[in-house]
């Protein structure tokens, strides 16, 4: 099922080369020859993606110091999505249809809760914070791939809002062929205590697994992600 198409938003897109990351937000690219720099909004890691030579699929950045955004980057015959900015549009079109269970009528963005913003409240009663995973490590999807403060904090808020008599849960979007989830213990032990403490304390749990095509710009729902077994 296509969800939406990025194009949209990102208008049309360039095709090109990764040759390098400067920093955490900065690459350069090579399109037609030539040598230019892009912003890449993705600020994990991503090691095993961003390889000299990889093919790399560029939005245009008009009002921006550098020459194109990133969008996606081909590794092994995938194409992963990489503008997290558009992350909530595409969990917002999944919640619309219906993808968590329940037929929405009334969705609110970035609902401040505490000391955090939480980035759906559905129907005024169910919390839903989102997040984009793609680190891929023998056919498992893994979060973070960074160590994140943020995230921990985000299921600690749910989990408060939890005991106090509200619908949460988190939902994960993979952009990479895998069998299942799983929390990075490795990367993060705090986050992945934090995850398991949600899940035993009720916070739901929803994962899928999305496609993008560079040619029409669509992304697409592969399946669902579930998570791995021994996690709990």
């Amino acid at each position: 099922m296509v969800l939406l198409n990025v194009k949209e938003f990102l208008g049309e897109f360039t095709f090109g080369q990764f040759l390098e990351r400067e920093n955490r937000f900065v690459c350069r690219v090579l399109v037609k020859n030539k040598e230019k720099k892009a912003h890449l909004s993705d600020t994990g890691r991503l090691r095993e993606l961003l390889k000299r030579g990889a093919p790399v699929v560029l939005s245009p950045n008009p009002k921006g110091k550098l020459d194109y955004k990133v969008v996606s980057i081909g590794n092994e015959g995938e194409w992963i999505f990489l503008n997290p900015s558009l992350h909530s549009r595409i969990a917002e079109r999944l919640i619309k249809e219906g993808f968590i269970g329940t037929l929405p009528k009334s969705i609110r963005r970035e609902v401040t809760v505490g000391k955090s913003r939480i980035d759906f409240l559905i129907d005024e009663s169910f919390y839903v914070e989102v997040k984009g995973c793609n680190l891929v490590e023998e056919e498992v999807c893994l979060f973070p791939d960074a160590p994140t403060l943020r995230g921990k904090k985000h299921l600690l808020e749910l989990i408060r809002l939890k005991e106090k008599g509200f619908r949460t849960g988190v939902l994960f979007l993979a952009f990479r062929e895998c069998n299942c989830f799983s929390p990075n213990q490795r990367t993060d032990w705090a986050f992945c205590n934090t995850f398991k403490r949600a899940l035993s304390s009720g916070v739901e749990f929803f994962g899928f697994k999305l496609g993008f095509c560079p040619e029409s710009g669509d992304i697409t729902v592969k399946g669902r992600l579930k998570i791995c077994r021994g996690v709990l």
